[in-house]
């Protein structure tokens, strides 16, 4: 085991923080302990890794296993927004006045690790979330190794081993075709996709069939931390935004209007007014889930 004790300058909430990189109750490569530890499992540059997240005082320490412990400890500060700069940041509505004083701590995390947070972003295009969380259960725990460390967790797996997935697999976890080529085709240029711009990540990964504006955007505000980087195509985020700052519901030209005067932190504005867990009332049926495995 690697540590690393680090000292940030503000309030670092983890579960606030690294939530976003979490993929639903029962992620195999993520876990909550009941000390507030968060615990994720990597496929690293340097091989298979296991962080440990946990507050100590004022300080934050990292404790790390694996071929992958090192780069995972080096990037430890940024995992949690240290490279974050929200201070022009300026809400201009009472909603993110009032989220801004519940969340100000916020900062916007990146991992540097754009395949693995491809992957899981593809298997959620234009689904509802249980059906691509239980995907990524079954393929992340039938072809990730079982992670270095004391933690019962799976490491995503690296992306040769996505390319080798077999088609009775894919069609096993409940992913259709078109998703599952579109990662193996990731897959096979995934070296090109680790740049640190976020103006070019964007540009390889949307130059790629099958990932366009929502993906790229999910993309990178885990992996580069782009705290302006909006999820236009999102099924709920529009009339998120709308509700909150006007009390309409608009579409996703409507809601890029509105975020107009938050340039640079769109994202942010995004994450806060999901956080506040206000929105527009449900008056249809809620999305079925799809079971690809049946057809």
């Amino acid at each position: 085991m690697l540590t690393r004790e680090w000292r940030p300058s503000w309030p670092v909430d983890l579960g606030l923080t690294l939530g976003p990189h979490r993929r639903g109750r029962g992620d195999p490569a993520y876990a909550v302990t009941t000390d507030g530890s968060v615990w994720r499992a990597s496929s690293t540059p340097d091989g298979p890794g296991t962080l440990r997240v946990l507050r100590r005082g004022d300080a934050i320490e990292g404790q790390a296993w694996g071929p992958g412990a090192s780069w995972l400890l080096e990037g430890l500060p940024e995992l949690l927004g240290a490279a974050d700069d929200p201070t022009s940041f300026a809400p201009a509505h009472e909603v993110l006045r009032t989220a801004a004083l519940r969340f100000g701590h916020f900062r916007v995390g990146r991992t540097g690790n754009v395949f693995e947070a491809l992957v899981p972003a593809v298997l959620e295009q234009k689904v509802v979330g249980k059906e691509a969380f239980r995907a990524w259960r079954y393929l992340v725990r039938n072809y990730g190794e079982v992670a270095p460390g004391p933690q019962p967790l799976h490491v995503p797996p690296p992306p040769a081993v996505w390319v080798s997935i077999p088609s009775w697999d894919w069609h096993k976890s409940g992913i259709e075709a078109v998703r599952a080529r579109t990662i193996i085709r990731a897959a096979r240029v995934a070296s090109r996709l680790e740049v640190p711009d976020t103006a070019e990540a964007d540009r390889r990964l949307r130059s790629l069939p099958g990932i366009g504006v929502w993906t790229s955007a999910e993309v990178r505000q885990r992996a580069h931390g782009d705290a302006d980087a909006v999820s236009v195509g999102d099924y709920h985020i529009p009339g998120i935004v709308g509700w909150a700052l006007t009390g309409r519901k608009v579409d996703d030209a409507g809601m890029l209007e509105l975020l107009k005067p938050y340039a640079g932190h769109r994202y942010r504005v995004t994450r806060m007014l999901e956080l506040t867990g206000g929105g527009p009332p449900r008056r249809g049926p809620r999305m079925s889930v799809r079971d690809y495995r049946g057809f």
